[in-house]
């Protein structure tokens, strides 16, 4: 019996099937780009995703014919076998990022397994649907483009739901991983064509199950980086990305991660006889956000930490807002992710005396201002980050001035921005903050390079106070505000400081404040800004640590 004569004797079944494979096919697209970030990072791992989702389907749909002709059922059968080897394959293609680079890399591993899968079960689905409709009194017309169009349909919708279920039970069990995901894809691909040709994935399937330092345990993937002096302590998934707390045991420090990005960190080895009140972080734009405090208020007396109030948006291990509560500051952190939370509590030392809100910063700061009835915080601390882009939403002129809301009239307020100083988002952003904030100060984590030809991506912060009557003063530091910290010592007060006259030319087509309807805007330049920050990261961390999660 011809593949043809199979599709025909059963044409419910058969729609049914390739409906199966085209949500299977969908599911795998948010799937895959899971897979690649904690090696390449999200964004850059969306950059050619779609395109090459978008090809590589197209090809499947006007090759169908050719490929059921030539290899016939044989096509069907080889589908389960090639879902169960692309992990296999993909995880080799992983271990060589340094060599592929970025974005080349997350195209190239895409290119083993995931393209040719989709092109595979979009032909299988297509001829499917295609048959089982029975539309050839329709015209030939009609039988190409209409099965095409619903298949579409039905691989866009799938992604969506993909996506919405993903973001809910992702990091559930060891199943619901991104390497736990991959195996139930192909279980189902199995279920859905039984396939004689099975016995072919064993060995794929046992390499897996034995070797793929993802799917074990965490001793797995510390016998793969102990000899980069590291150690994975612990590790979680969340829908923000992949979570980790890696320790490294020569130079003595800790950091949590997430994908290819670093949320923080502190240093583990202490001189003897050192005792800090709060722990050194290991970059020093942690211990510069902690200089809103010094920031003078207008009506000349000075600002004193009991019965003040601050708000910290995004958490990362908890630096800022640790050494805020040791000053006696009632504290508020907003934090997108309960794991972040959970991880900057148990490996960091965040203080349990702050009051946290697990939930996005627009809803908690719109529900904040419909419930007060004047300004609450005297500090605010924005400090929002991931893989190489902040959320752009969190830095529109809407937000920064709900924000504003916030402060008292003697408030400051101090915001981390990442980027790339020469590159159009960094000015739109900092154009936007000026533009809520006219009484502003920026200054950057450390003095830029002399090179030019080189990308110029740093930390910088802006302290900012609600008031524009005069400009923005620091007090001088006093012991107390160190907390007997040699990190704050050197780095509480900020010293390299950036003219506002840098970022003050606006592009032809660019806009002067990024709007929140505009967010959009940005993401090409944020995919330039992340690949800027991933070839930063590979420097920081060695690549085995990035390549084995």
């Amino acid at each position: 019996m011809s593949l043809e004569q199979y599709i025909r004797q059963a044409d419910l079944p058969r729609l049914g099937s390739g409906v199966a494979l085209l949500f299977l096919a969908a599911f795998y697209s948010p799937v895959m780009v899971l897979v690649l970030s904690p090696v390449y990072g999200s964004l850059p791992a969306h950059i050619f995703h779609s395109y090459g989702v978008g090809i590589f389907g197209i090809a499947g749909w006007f090759l169908k014919d050719q490929i059921m002709k030539r290899v016939g059922r044989l096509a069907a059968y080889l589908l389960p076998v090639l879902a169960f080897w692309t992990p296999t394959l993909q995880y080799f293609l992983l271990q060589q990022s340094s060599k592929l680079g970025n974005p080349a890399g997350p195209v190239i591993t895409e290119l083993f397994g995931y393209f040719p899968l989709i092109t595979l079960t979009v032909a299988i689905a297509g001829k499917q649907i295609q048959y089982a409709l029975h539309l050839e009194a329709q015209g030939d017309l009609v039988v190409e483009h209409v099965p095409m169009l619903a298949s579409y349909a039905i691989y866009s919708a799938s992604e969506h739901i993909a996506e919405a279920i993903l973001s809910s039970t992702i990091g559930f069990t060891v199943l619901f991983t991104r390497a736990g995901l991959q195996f139930i894809i192909a279980a189902l691909y199995a279920a859905v064509i039984p396939s004689k040709m099975l016995l072919l994935a064993i060995p794929s399937v046992l390499f897996s199950l034995t070797s793929d330092v993802h799917l074990g345990g965490i001793s797995g993937v510390n016998s793969a980086i102990s000899h980069e002096g590291y150690a994975l302590l612990a590790r979680q998934e969340s829908y923000t990305g992949y979570i980790s707390i890696l320790e490294n045991q020569h130079d003595g420090f800790r950091v949590m991660r997430c994908d290819h990005s670093l949320l923080g960190g502190q240093w583990t080895k202490t001189a003897p006889g050192y005792h800090p009140e709060v722990e050194d972080p290991i970059y020093a734009i942690f211990a510069m956000l902690e200089a809103v405090r010094l920031v003078e208020p207008d009506h000349g007396g000075p600002r004193v930490d009991a019965n003040s109030k601050a708000l910290v948006i995004g958490l990362g291990i908890g630096t800022t807002p640790a050494a805020l509560m040791k000053h006696g500051i009632d504290t508020t952190i907003v934090e997108l992710d309960p794991v972040v939370h959970k991880f900057a509590t148990k490996y960091f030392n965040l203080p349990s005396n702050h009051h946290a809100a697990i939930e996005d910063a627009t809803k908690f700061v719109k529900r904040s201002l419909k419930s007060t009835v004047a300004p609450q915080y005297d500090y605010i601390v924005h400090d929002v980050f991931t893989g190489g882009a902040e959320p752009a939403e969190l830095f529109t002129i809407e937000f920064l001035n709900d924000l504003k809301s916030l402060l008292k009239e003697d408030g400051a307020i101090a915001i981390n921005y990442a980027g790339d100083v020469n590159l159009y988002p960094t000015g739109l952003i900092i154009r936007t903050i000026n533009a809520v904030f006219p009484s502003c100060r920026i200054f950057r984590e450390h003095l830029a390079e002399n090179d030019a030809s080189n990308p110029d991506f740093t930390n910088m912060v802006l302290f900012c106070k609600k008031s524009s009557s005069s400009p923005i003063e620091f007090r001088d530091a006093v012991p107390a505000d160190y907390l007997r910290s040699k990190s704050r010592q050197s780095y509480l007060v900020p010293k390299h400081e950036i003219s506002p006259a840098l970022f003050s030319s606006i592009p032809k087509g660019g806009r002067s404040v990024l709007k929140a309807d505009e967010v959009k805007r940005l993401f090409k330049y944020q995919d330039r800004g992340a690949l800027e920050h991933w070839a930063i990261m590979r420097k920081v961390i060695p690549d085995a640590v990035w390549e084995n999660w």
